[in-house]
């Protein structure tokens, strides 16, 4: 699937005109999820911004107690409409666990493929393995696998499969939840650039193949500065060192 390569990610945003601000200033991916619990904020700032409807992706996730077979469509009916919308372009399983089922879910989701209320189907926080057995299940491709990834944190073999696969990594939280400001090998990289250590954190998640991202962000100045991080060339060696951070830190584990 064709994204932009830096989205907003639009957890705990509770403020419409945050979304219409992005959008101003030239976001066209925009991701929710049930479990943040703010699809109707997320609707109003698209309904709200003169930015045309086709022009946006627009991404929401069923959350665990939306999976079972006889609720995948239920849960997306309600999505839609807290969302203000008759589709979305991008409908992920959030996580494999609680009511997920994969043969019956996978079903679930390609009816409501079929039935022209998600244009595309993905899934998050899946290892590679649960990827391939859902495929396996799907009838209609998985474009995308929302995960974790960021200088300090990638699951193994997801970026290896990504481009065995052709699906796109979608990557949340690149900025390790404000960690990475304190990781001595980002600072020196953003003193070498000029830049901030957010800056080269989302430019090193770019630098990957079949990779896109969707930092969070709610002011305006660091909605521009997000975006802009896409245009840093990063050096291979600039790459390579923080490739070699032994630090580890991951934000949502299983």
């Amino acid at each position: 699937m064709d994204l932009p390569q830096v989205g907003l990610g639009t957890m705990g945003i509770d403020d419409p005109a945050v979304i219409e601000t992005a959008l101003a200033v030239g976001y066209r991916h925009l991701d929710t999820a049930q479990i943040y619990e703010n699809e109707r904020v997320v609707g109003e700032g698209l309904a709200d911004s003169p930015v045309p409807r086709e022009d946006v992706t627009l991404a929401t996730k069923l959350w665990v107690d939306s999976l079972a077979p006889d609720a995948v469509e239920a849960g997306t009916r309600a999505s839609l409409d807290r969302l203000g919308v008759d589709r979305v372009e991008l409908l992920y399983v959030h996580r494999p666990r609680g009511s997920y089922d994969r043969e019956g879910t996978m079903a679930a989701l390609e009816a409501v493929h079929d039935a022209g209320l998600a244009d595309r189907l993905a899934v998050s926080n899946f290892t590679p393995e649960q990827y391939d057995r859902a495929a396996e299940a799907c009838s209609v491709p998985l474009v995308a696998n929302q995960v974790e990834f960021h200088p300090l944190y990638q699951e193994p073999g997801v970026l290896e499969q990504a481009r065995d696969r052709g699906y796109t990594v979608v990557a949340y939280s690149p900025l390790a939840g404000g960690e990475v400001f304190d990781v001595p090998e980002i600072r020196a990289v953003a003193e070498k650039h000029d830049t901030s250590p957010a800056a080269v954190s989302i430019a090193w998640v770019l630098a990957h193949d079949n990779v896109v991202t969707i930092p969070k962000a709610s002011g305006r100045e660091h909605l521009e500065a997000n975006r802009a991080a896409r245009e840093l060339s990063l050096d291979p060696a600039d790459v390579e060192r923080i490739d070699g951070i032994e630090r580890e830190v991951e934000l949502f584990p299983e």
